[in-house]
Protein backbone atom coordinates (compact mmCIF):
# COMPACT_ATOMS: atom_id res chain seq x y z
CA UNK A 1 0.00 0.00 0.00
CA UNK A 2 1.40 3.39 -1.00
CA UNK A 3 1.63 6.11 1.61
CA UNK A 4 0.84 9.76 0.80
CA UNK A 5 0.87 12.67 3.23
CA UNK A 6 -2.26 14.33 1.81
CA UNK A 7 -4.92 12.84 -0.48
CA UNK A 8 -7.54 15.20 -1.91
CA UNK A 9 -10.76 13.70 -3.30
CA UNK A 10 -11.98 15.88 -6.16
CA UNK A 11 -10.19 18.05 -8.70
CA UNK A 12 -12.66 20.90 -8.95
CA UNK A 13 -12.12 24.42 -7.58
CA UNK A 14 -12.24 23.18 -3.98
CA UNK A 15 -9.79 20.33 -4.48
CA UNK A 16 -7.33 22.39 -6.51
CA UNK A 17 -7.52 25.32 -4.10
CA UNK A 18 -6.89 23.06 -1.13
CA UNK A 19 -3.92 21.41 -2.88
CA UNK A 20 -2.28 24.74 -3.68
CA UNK A 21 -2.79 26.05 -0.14
CA UNK A 22 -1.42 22.86 1.43
CA UNK A 23 1.64 22.97 -0.83
CA UNK A 24 2.29 26.60 0.05
CA UNK A 25 2.01 25.65 3.73
CA UNK A 26 4.81 23.11 3.32
CA UNK A 27 3.15 19.83 2.24
CA UNK A 28 4.98 18.30 -0.73
CA UNK A 29 3.54 14.77 -0.86
CA UNK A 30 0.07 15.54 -2.27
CA UNK A 31 -2.17 13.49 -4.55
CA UNK A 32 -5.42 14.77 -6.09
CA UNK A 33 -7.88 12.11 -7.29
CA UNK A 34 -10.44 13.21 -9.91
CA UNK A 35 -13.07 10.95 -11.50
CA UNK A 36 -13.49 13.08 -14.66
CA UNK A 37 -11.13 13.15 -17.64
CA UNK A 38 -9.80 16.59 -16.69
CA UNK A 39 -9.51 18.97 -13.76
CA UNK A 40 -11.96 21.80 -13.16
CA UNK A 41 -15.12 20.08 -12.00
CA UNK A 42 -18.45 21.72 -12.82
CA UNK A 43 -16.71 24.94 -13.87
CA UNK A 44 -15.85 23.38 -17.23
CA UNK A 45 -19.47 23.65 -18.36
CA UNK A 46 -20.10 27.08 -16.79
CA UNK A 47 -19.06 29.19 -19.79
CA UNK A 48 -20.89 32.32 -18.57
CA UNK A 49 -18.93 35.09 -16.89
CA UNK A 50 -19.23 36.42 -13.33
CA UNK A 51 -16.60 34.24 -11.65
CA UNK A 52 -13.60 35.66 -9.81
CA UNK A 53 -14.95 39.12 -8.99
CA UNK A 54 -14.05 38.75 -5.30
CA UNK A 55 -10.87 36.74 -5.65
CA UNK A 56 -9.22 38.10 -8.78
CA UNK A 57 -11.05 41.45 -9.03
CA UNK A 58 -11.96 40.64 -12.62
CA UNK A 59 -14.78 38.85 -14.41
CA UNK A 60 -13.93 35.36 -15.64
CA UNK A 61 -15.81 32.44 -17.17
CA UNK A 62 -15.91 29.13 -15.31
CA UNK A 63 -13.19 27.48 -17.44
CA UNK A 64 -10.98 30.56 -17.08
CA UNK A 65 -11.38 30.49 -13.30
CA UNK A 66 -10.55 26.77 -13.18
CA UNK A 67 -7.51 27.27 -15.42
CA UNK A 68 -6.07 29.81 -12.98
CA UNK A 69 -5.87 27.05 -10.36
CA UNK A 70 -4.85 24.31 -12.77
CA UNK A 71 -1.84 26.43 -13.74
CA UNK A 72 -0.97 26.75 -10.04
CA UNK A 73 -1.06 22.96 -9.68
CA UNK A 74 1.25 22.51 -12.67
CA UNK A 75 3.64 25.21 -11.46
CA UNK A 76 4.04 23.42 -8.12
CA UNK A 77 4.29 19.93 -9.60
CA UNK A 78 1.35 18.66 -7.54
CA UNK A 79 0.46 15.09 -8.56
CA UNK A 80 -3.06 14.20 -9.72
CA UNK A 81 -4.77 11.22 -11.30
CA UNK A 82 -7.70 11.65 -13.69
CA UNK A 83 -10.43 9.12 -14.57
CA UNK A 84 -9.97 7.76 -11.06
CA UNK A 85 -12.98 6.85 -8.95
CA UNK A 86 -12.63 6.72 -5.17
CA UNK A 87 -14.62 3.78 -3.82
CA UNK A 88 -14.04 3.95 -0.09
CA UNK A 89 -12.40 5.91 2.72
CA UNK A 90 -11.92 4.40 6.18
CA UNK A 91 -11.79 6.38 9.44
CA UNK A 92 -8.04 5.62 9.66
CA UNK A 93 -7.64 7.32 6.23
CA UNK A 94 -7.15 4.34 3.91
CA UNK A 95 -8.39 5.43 0.48
CA UNK A 96 -9.53 2.77 -2.00
CA UNK A 97 -9.76 3.90 -5.63
CA UNK A 98 -9.71 2.50 -9.14
CA UNK A 99 -8.96 3.46 -12.72
CA UNK A 100 -8.48 1.64 -16.02
CA UNK A 101 -4.68 1.67 -15.86
CA UNK A 102 -4.02 0.53 -12.27
CA UNK A 103 -7.22 -1.30 -11.43
CA UNK A 104 -8.16 -1.16 -7.76
CA UNK A 105 -5.51 0.30 -5.45
CA UNK A 106 -5.23 1.60 -1.91
CA UNK A 107 -3.42 4.56 -0.37
CA UNK A 108 -2.65 5.16 3.28
CA UNK A 109 -3.07 8.90 3.72
CA UNK A 110 -1.73 11.02 6.54
CA UNK A 111 -4.67 13.39 5.99
CA UNK A 112 -7.62 13.50 3.61
CA UNK A 113 -9.50 16.49 2.22
CA UNK A 114 -13.00 15.78 0.93
CA UNK A 115 -13.85 18.01 -2.06
CA UNK A 116 -16.38 15.96 -4.03
CA UNK A 117 -18.80 18.81 -4.70
CA UNK A 118 -22.55 18.38 -4.95
CA UNK A 119 -25.25 16.98 -7.20
CA UNK A 120 -28.65 18.24 -8.32
CA UNK A 121 -31.88 17.11 -6.74
CA UNK A 122 -33.70 15.01 -9.40
CA UNK A 123 -37.34 14.87 -10.41
CA UNK A 124 -37.88 11.77 -8.29
CA UNK A 125 -37.39 13.86 -5.16
CA UNK A 126 -40.29 16.17 -6.07
CA UNK A 127 -43.22 13.72 -6.27
CA UNK A 128 -44.77 15.72 -9.11
CA UNK A 129 -47.81 14.12 -10.73
CA UNK A 130 -47.74 13.16 -14.40
CA UNK A 131 -46.21 10.70 -16.83
CA UNK A 132 -42.53 10.25 -17.61
CA UNK A 133 -42.07 11.81 -21.04
CA UNK A 134 -38.84 13.00 -22.65
CA UNK A 135 -37.93 16.65 -22.14
CA UNK A 136 -37.42 16.80 -18.37
CA UNK A 137 -33.88 17.73 -17.33
CA UNK A 138 -32.07 19.09 -14.36
CA UNK A 139 -30.70 22.56 -15.17
CA UNK A 140 -27.11 21.32 -14.90
CA UNK A 141 -27.74 18.49 -17.35
CA UNK A 142 -29.24 20.93 -19.85
CA UNK A 143 -26.24 23.20 -19.33
CA UNK A 144 -23.88 20.34 -20.16
CA UNK A 145 -25.87 19.42 -23.27
CA UNK A 146 -25.66 22.97 -24.64
CA UNK A 147 -22.21 24.12 -23.49
CA UNK A 148 -20.21 20.90 -23.77
CA UNK A 149 -22.04 18.58 -26.17
CA UNK A 150 -23.70 21.13 -28.49
CA UNK A 151 -27.25 19.76 -28.15
CA UNK A 152 -30.35 21.93 -27.68
CA UNK A 153 -32.69 20.34 -25.08
CA UNK A 154 -35.86 22.07 -26.28
CA UNK A 155 -37.53 25.15 -27.70
CA UNK A 156 -40.38 26.09 -25.34
CA UNK A 157 -39.26 25.88 -21.72
CA UNK A 158 -40.65 26.11 -18.20
CA UNK A 159 -38.10 26.23 -15.38
CA UNK A 160 -39.02 25.04 -11.89
CA UNK A 161 -36.84 26.57 -9.18
CA UNK A 162 -35.06 29.92 -9.11
CA UNK A 163 -31.65 28.82 -7.89
CA UNK A 164 -28.65 30.32 -9.65
CA UNK A 165 -28.31 27.45 -12.14
CA UNK A 166 -31.96 27.79 -13.14
CA UNK A 167 -31.64 31.55 -13.59
CA UNK A 168 -28.48 31.22 -15.66
CA UNK A 169 -30.07 28.54 -17.83
CA UNK A 170 -33.13 30.74 -18.41
CA UNK A 171 -30.80 33.28 -20.00
CA UNK A 172 -28.74 30.63 -21.81
CA UNK A 173 -31.80 28.96 -23.37
CA UNK A 174 -33.13 32.36 -24.44
CA UNK A 175 -29.85 33.31 -26.09
CA UNK A 176 -29.86 29.99 -27.96
CA UNK A 177 -33.27 30.76 -29.43
CA UNK A 178 -35.64 28.98 -27.04
CA UNK A 179 -38.71 30.63 -25.53
CA UNK A 180 -38.55 30.48 -21.73
CA UNK A 181 -42.19 30.75 -20.72
CA UNK A 182 -41.51 31.41 -17.04
CA UNK A 183 -39.49 30.52 -13.97
CA UNK A 184 -41.52 29.11 -11.07
CA UNK A 185 -40.42 29.28 -7.44
CA UNK A 186 -42.15 27.44 -4.60
CA UNK A 187 -40.91 29.88 -1.97
CA UNK A 188 -42.04 33.53 -1.66
CA UNK A 189 -38.49 34.61 -2.53
CA UNK A 190 -35.88 33.58 -5.08
CA UNK A 191 -33.05 31.27 -4.08
CA UNK A 192 -30.60 32.95 -6.46
CA UNK A 193 -28.29 35.92 -6.31
CA UNK A 194 -29.88 39.32 -6.92
CA UNK A 195 -27.49 39.99 -9.81
CA UNK A 196 -28.66 36.80 -11.54
CA UNK A 197 -32.33 37.73 -11.13
CA UNK A 198 -31.62 41.07 -12.80
CA UNK A 199 -29.20 39.94 -15.53
CA UNK A 200 -30.81 36.62 -16.41
CA UNK A 201 -34.55 37.24 -15.98
CA UNK A 202 -35.35 40.93 -15.94
CA UNK A 203 -32.92 41.83 -18.73
CA UNK A 204 -34.50 39.12 -20.91
CA UNK A 205 -38.14 39.78 -19.95
CA UNK A 206 -38.59 36.32 -18.41
CA UNK A 207 -41.39 36.18 -15.80
CA UNK A 208 -40.58 34.94 -12.28
CA UNK A 209 -43.61 33.57 -10.46
CA UNK A 210 -42.99 33.28 -6.73
CA UNK A 211 -45.06 30.93 -4.55
CA UNK A 212 -45.88 28.79 -7.60
CA UNK A 213 -45.13 25.20 -8.57
CA UNK A 214 -45.89 22.51 -11.15
CA UNK A 215 -48.77 20.27 -10.10
CA UNK A 216 -49.01 18.10 -13.23
CA UNK A 217 -46.87 17.20 -16.24
CA UNK A 218 -48.62 16.43 -19.54
CA UNK A 219 -47.40 14.37 -22.47
CA UNK A 220 -46.65 10.74 -23.26
CA UNK A 221 -43.60 10.55 -25.53
CA UNK A 222 -42.51 14.18 -25.08
CA UNK A 223 -43.56 16.92 -22.66
CA UNK A 224 -46.53 18.80 -24.08
CA UNK A 225 -47.30 21.13 -21.22
CA UNK A 226 -47.62 21.58 -17.46
CA UNK A 227 -50.28 22.62 -15.02
CA UNK A 228 -49.04 25.23 -12.59
CA UNK A 229 -50.65 26.64 -9.48
CA UNK A 230 -50.02 29.13 -6.72
CA UNK A 231 -49.21 27.68 -3.28
CA UNK A 232 -50.39 28.80 0.15
CA UNK A 233 -48.28 29.57 3.22
CA UNK A 234 -47.99 25.81 3.87
CA UNK A 235 -46.68 25.36 0.29
CA UNK A 236 -49.78 23.42 -0.72
CA UNK A 237 -51.23 24.10 -4.20
CA UNK A 238 -54.32 26.29 -4.43
CA UNK A 239 -56.03 24.38 -7.22
CA UNK A 240 -58.47 27.20 -7.95
CA UNK A 241 -55.43 29.08 -9.34
CA UNK A 242 -54.34 26.21 -11.63
CA UNK A 243 -53.54 27.02 -15.25
CA UNK A 244 -52.13 25.10 -18.21
CA UNK A 245 -48.87 26.23 -19.81
CA UNK A 246 -47.71 24.78 -23.13
CA UNK A 247 -44.06 23.68 -23.26
CA UNK A 248 -41.84 20.92 -24.65
CA UNK A 249 -39.13 21.10 -21.98
CA UNK A 250 -38.96 21.34 -18.19
CA UNK A 251 -35.76 22.31 -16.42
CA UNK A 252 -35.47 21.54 -12.71
CA UNK A 253 -33.40 23.82 -10.50
CA UNK A 254 -34.70 22.66 -7.14
CA UNK A 255 -31.62 22.44 -4.99
CA UNK A 256 -28.18 20.90 -4.70
CA UNK A 257 -27.13 18.07 -2.40
CA UNK A 258 -23.55 17.68 -1.08
CA UNK A 259 -22.01 14.45 -2.42
CA UNK A 260 -21.28 12.80 0.93
CA UNK A 261 -21.48 9.06 0.33
CA UNK A 262 -17.72 8.72 0.87
CA UNK A 263 -17.96 10.86 4.01
CA UNK A 264 -20.47 8.41 5.46
CA UNK A 265 -18.15 5.49 4.69
CA UNK A 266 -15.43 7.28 6.66
CA UNK A 267 -17.89 7.59 9.61
CA UNK A 268 -17.89 11.40 9.30
CA UNK A 269 -20.90 12.87 11.20
CA UNK A 270 -23.08 15.12 9.03
CA UNK A 271 -25.09 18.25 9.83
CA UNK A 272 -28.79 17.63 8.98
CA UNK A 273 -29.20 21.26 7.90
CA UNK A 274 -26.27 21.48 5.45
CA UNK A 275 -26.10 17.75 4.58
CA UNK A 276 -22.33 18.26 4.89
CA UNK A 277 -19.83 17.37 7.58
CA UNK A 278 -19.65 18.93 11.03
CA UNK A 279 -16.34 20.81 11.05
CA UNK A 280 -14.17 23.12 13.11
CA UNK A 281 -12.75 26.48 12.01
CA UNK A 282 -9.98 24.75 10.03
CA UNK A 283 -12.55 22.53 8.30
CA UNK A 284 -11.53 19.31 10.06
CA UNK A 285 -14.45 16.93 10.53
CA UNK A 286 -15.07 15.01 13.73
CA UNK A 287 -12.85 12.24 12.35
CA UNK A 288 -9.27 13.40 13.06
CA UNK A 289 -7.26 14.07 9.91
CA UNK A 290 -10.26 14.17 7.54
CA UNK A 291 -11.16 17.65 6.28
CA UNK A 292 -13.95 18.91 4.02
CA UNK A 293 -14.40 22.03 1.90
CA UNK A 294 -16.44 23.45 -0.94
CA UNK A 295 -19.90 22.26 -1.97
CA UNK A 296 -19.43 18.87 -0.32
CA UNK A 297 -19.50 20.79 2.97
CA UNK A 298 -22.29 23.26 2.22
CA UNK A 299 -23.64 24.68 -1.02
CA UNK A 300 -21.97 27.97 -1.93
CA UNK A 301 -23.37 30.75 -4.09
CA UNK A 302 -19.95 31.99 -5.28
CA UNK A 303 -16.95 29.91 -6.34
CA UNK A 304 -14.77 32.64 -4.80
CA UNK A 305 -16.01 31.48 -1.38
CA UNK A 306 -15.27 27.88 -2.35
CA UNK A 307 -11.64 28.82 -3.01
CA UNK A 308 -11.40 30.72 0.26
CA UNK A 309 -12.72 27.76 2.20
CA UNK A 310 -10.46 25.34 0.31
CA UNK A 311 -7.43 27.32 1.38
CA UNK A 312 -8.57 27.10 5.00
CA UNK A 313 -8.83 23.30 4.68
CA UNK A 314 -5.45 23.04 2.91
CA UNK A 315 -3.67 25.02 5.62
CA UNK A 316 -5.54 23.04 8.28
CA UNK A 317 -4.37 19.74 6.81
CA UNK A 318 -0.78 21.02 6.75
CA UNK A 319 -1.07 21.99 10.42
CA UNK A 320 -2.55 18.58 11.27
CA UNK A 321 0.36 16.84 9.54
CA UNK A 322 2.77 18.95 11.59
CA UNK A 323 4.40 20.29 8.45
CA UNK A 324 3.43 23.96 8.49
CA UNK A 325 4.76 24.62 11.98
CA UNK A 326 1.31 25.38 13.37
CA UNK A 327 0.00 23.40 16.31
CA UNK A 328 -2.97 21.11 15.61
CA UNK A 329 -2.47 18.36 18.15
CA UNK A 330 -4.72 16.38 20.44
CA UNK A 331 -4.85 19.25 22.92
CA UNK A 332 -6.96 21.23 20.42
CA UNK A 333 -10.34 20.03 21.54
CA UNK A 334 -13.69 21.63 20.70
CA UNK A 335 -13.87 24.57 23.10
CA UNK A 336 -16.65 26.63 21.54
CA UNK A 337 -19.90 25.43 19.94
CA UNK A 338 -21.51 27.56 17.21
CA UNK A 339 -25.24 27.27 16.55
CA UNK A 340 -27.91 29.09 14.50
CA UNK A 341 -30.64 30.99 16.31
CA UNK A 342 -33.57 33.20 15.31
CA UNK A 343 -33.71 33.81 11.56
CA UNK A 344 -30.59 31.75 10.77
CA UNK A 345 -30.80 28.36 9.01
CA UNK A 346 -27.27 27.11 9.65
CA UNK A 347 -23.80 28.21 10.71
CA UNK A 348 -20.40 26.93 9.65
CA UNK A 349 -18.08 25.97 11.29
CA UNK A 350 -20.16 24.26 13.94
CA UNK A 351 -17.33 24.32 16.49
CA UNK A 352 -14.19 26.34 17.14
CA UNK A 353 -11.35 24.17 18.43
CA UNK A 354 -8.68 26.82 18.97
CA UNK A 355 -8.71 30.50 19.88
CA UNK A 356 -7.85 32.21 16.59
CA UNK A 357 -9.42 34.64 14.14
CA UNK A 358 -12.41 32.85 12.65
CA UNK A 359 -14.97 33.68 9.95
CA UNK A 360 -18.37 32.09 10.48
CA UNK A 361 -20.49 31.54 7.37
CA UNK A 362 -24.27 31.40 7.70
CA UNK A 363 -27.52 31.53 5.74
CA UNK A 364 -30.75 33.17 6.82
CA UNK A 365 -34.24 31.68 6.63
CA UNK A 366 -36.02 34.60 4.94
CA UNK A 367 -35.50 37.93 3.20
CA UNK A 368 -35.01 40.80 5.65
CA UNK A 369 -34.21 44.48 5.23
CA UNK A 370 -32.49 46.67 7.82
CA UNK A 371 -31.40 44.02 10.33
CA UNK A 372 -28.70 43.39 12.89
CA UNK A 373 -26.61 40.23 12.90
CA UNK A 374 -26.17 39.48 16.60
CA UNK A 375 -23.60 37.08 18.06
CA UNK A 376 -24.23 35.86 21.60
CA UNK A 377 -22.13 33.76 23.99
CA UNK A 378 -24.40 31.82 26.34
CA UNK A 379 -27.06 34.46 25.74
CA UNK A 380 -24.81 37.51 26.24
CA UNK A 381 -24.31 39.78 23.22
CA UNK A 382 -20.64 39.95 22.19
CA UNK A 383 -21.03 41.44 18.72
CA UNK A 384 -23.70 43.20 16.68
CA UNK A 385 -23.49 44.47 13.10
CA UNK A 386 -26.10 46.14 10.91
CA UNK A 387 -26.89 44.76 7.44
CA UNK A 388 -29.10 46.62 4.92
CA UNK A 389 -30.45 43.36 3.51
CA UNK A 390 -30.06 39.61 3.92
CA UNK A 391 -31.55 36.81 1.80
CA UNK A 392 -31.44 32.98 1.82
CA UNK A 393 -29.77 32.87 -1.59
CA UNK A 394 -26.76 34.91 -0.49
CA UNK A 395 -24.11 33.68 1.95
CA UNK A 396 -23.45 35.90 4.96
CA UNK A 397 -20.36 36.02 7.18
CA UNK A 398 -19.37 37.16 10.65
CA UNK A 399 -15.74 37.77 11.58
CA UNK A 400 -14.73 36.86 15.13
CA UNK A 401 -11.25 37.80 16.30
CA UNK A 402 -9.12 35.77 18.68
CA UNK A 403 -9.49 38.35 21.46
CA UNK A 404 -13.27 38.02 21.39
CA UNK A 405 -13.14 34.22 21.25
CA UNK A 406 -10.70 34.01 24.17
CA UNK A 407 -13.54 34.95 26.52
CA UNK A 408 -15.90 32.37 24.96
CA UNK A 409 -14.06 29.12 25.77
CA UNK A 410 -16.51 26.48 26.94
CA UNK A 411 -19.52 28.54 25.84
CA UNK A 412 -22.07 28.21 23.04
CA UNK A 413 -22.11 30.95 20.42
CA UNK A 414 -25.38 31.70 18.65
CA UNK A 415 -25.93 33.86 15.58
CA UNK A 416 -29.34 35.44 15.06
CA UNK A 417 -31.13 38.12 13.04
CA UNK A 418 -32.87 41.03 14.74
CA UNK A 419 -35.05 43.62 13.04
CA UNK A 420 -33.77 47.18 13.42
Amino acid sequence: MNKVDLVIIGGGPAGMGAAVAAYDAGVRDILVLERDHRLGGILEQCIHNGFGLHRFKEELTGPEYAWRFEKELHARGIAYRLNTMVLDITPDKVVTAMNSEEGVFQIQAGAVILAMGCRERPRGALNTAGTRPAGIYTAGTAQRYINIMGYMPGKKVVILGSGDIGLIMARRMTWEGAKVQMVLELMPYSGGLTRNIVQCLQDNNIPLLLSHTIVDIHGKDRVEGVTIAEVDERRQPKMETAQYVECDTILLSVGLLPENELSKKASVPLDPMTSGALVDQRRMTEVPGIFACGNVLHVHDLVDYVSEEAEIAGRGAAAYLGISGENYGAEDQAHITVKPAKGVRYTLPQRISAVEDTTVFFRVTDVHKAVKVVVKADGEVIQSRRRPRVAPGEMETVNLNAKTLADCTGKTLTIEIEEV
